[in-house]
């Protein structure tokens, strides 16, 4: 197999009325989106569970596997961090990373993408220099890809991929259509050793709030492709066998409407959820305050010591509170090692299901 050089962008491409619909219907699921997670009152309850669900799934995609329990334990508990999630979290802090940078500087520049995959990867490797990377079918062993081998070349496609994203002048093609042409381009230039496919999806995160399409990092489009694996592998290698770029382009708009729909009902539950914890605890205790809610939705696992940092109070009350919600039966306590947890029941219970099972 040779080696795979990508078109520079941008592409000459001509969309079916197909692709216009597809982009119409995912773009009114984000706006949708966007307007519901306004009604969330603290954006942090949105941004620390539903950005650690997909650096979660995105980690999956690659097979790192952990579960959520560990996440969220690992969330108020450094010492808790297996490998697995350690990896995880990582992906959580590139993801915010690439955030902060994009809020600072409005633009999502080649140096935001390094810094990326510096967290993703804990080193400053930077664009590849080396040649001998290629992408193989984990179970044959057979070559699916060879990127870029040329360090020349890397460079060379990575600063045109850079303007392509900044630069609306050079095509007028939807926002949600140049994230899918984007997506496949990164992941055809493969630029870096290791962490490309985290790095990317991370990409469309942030492209989407670049473009102004969503306030927060929270469609997590990782569940989607967790869902239809085989389907996302087969196609981007298609665009480059066959130029079917439509197909591709299909996928993505689907995945988007799909996921923003899932992601909405998933709102609404914690929304739903944090109402009847609020007006359990105005009508049966005397110690409600909205922080002390939102913090309960922030943190699925929380303990004594942590909440008390976190609200200035002491601990007696604090462990008032905690143990008058489990009578209630709000929380949960376990003991794991030498320390008690109090876990958020039904909101963990909520992201276990995962958004493409929140009913």
């Amino acid at each position: 197999m040779k080696e795979f050089i990508p078109q520079k962008l941008p592409l000459k491409i001509e969309l079916n009325v197909n692709i216009y619909n597809l982009a119409i219907k995912a773009s009114r699921r984000l706006a949708e989106l966007n307007g519901l997670s306004k009604s969330i009152p603290n954006p942090d309850i949105l941004i620390n569970a539903l950005v650690l669900q997909e650096a979660k799934d995105s980690s999956e995609i690659e097979n790192i596997i952990t579960t959520h329990d560990e996440l969220f334990l690992s969330q108020i508990d450094e010492k808790k961090l297996s490998v697995a999630t350690k990896e995880v979290k990582d992906y959580e802090s590139a993801l915010k990373k690439g955030y902060e940078l994009l809020q600072k500087e409005k633009l999502l520049r080649n140096v935001h993408i390094l810094e990326i995959q510096k967290r993703l990867e804990k080193n400053n490797a930077g664009f590849r220099r080396q040649s001998g990377t290629m992408l193989k079918n984990l179970a044959t062993g057979e070559i699916k890809h060879i990127p870029p081998q040329n360090p020349n070349d890397i460079q060379d496609l990575m600063t045109n991929l850079e303007i392509y994203i900044n630069d609306d002048t050079l095509d007028d093609l939807d926002p949600l259509v140049k994230m899918a042409i984007i997506h496949y381009q990164f992941e055809s230039i493969h630029p870096f050793y290791d962490g490309n496919g985290r790095a990317g999806r991370i990409i469309n995160i942030l492209y989407l709030v670049y473009k102004g399409l969503l306030d927060l990092p929270i469609l997590y489009l990782s569940a989607y492709i967790v869902k239809n694996k085989n389907k996302y592998y087969e196609l981007l290698q298609k665009v480059r066998d066959e130029g079917a770029i439509l197909e591709w382009i299909e996928y993505i708009l689907k995945g988007v409407e799909q996921t923003a729909e899932e992601t909405i009902k998933t709102i609404a539950l914690i929304n739903k959820l944090m109402s009847d914890v609020s007006e359990i605890l105005q009508n049966k205790t005397n110690f409600y305050s909205k922080d002390f809610v939102e913090l309960l939705f922030s943190y699925p696992y929380t303990k004594i010591d942590f909440l008390r940092k976190k609200l200035d109070i002491s601990r007696q009350s604090t462990s008032k509170y905690l143990k008058d919600c489990e009578k209630l039966k709000i929380l949960e306590c376990v003991k794991i090692g030498r320390n008690n947890y109090y876990i958020n029941i039904e909101l963990l219970k909520l992201f276990k299901k995962g958004i493409f099972n929140a009913k």
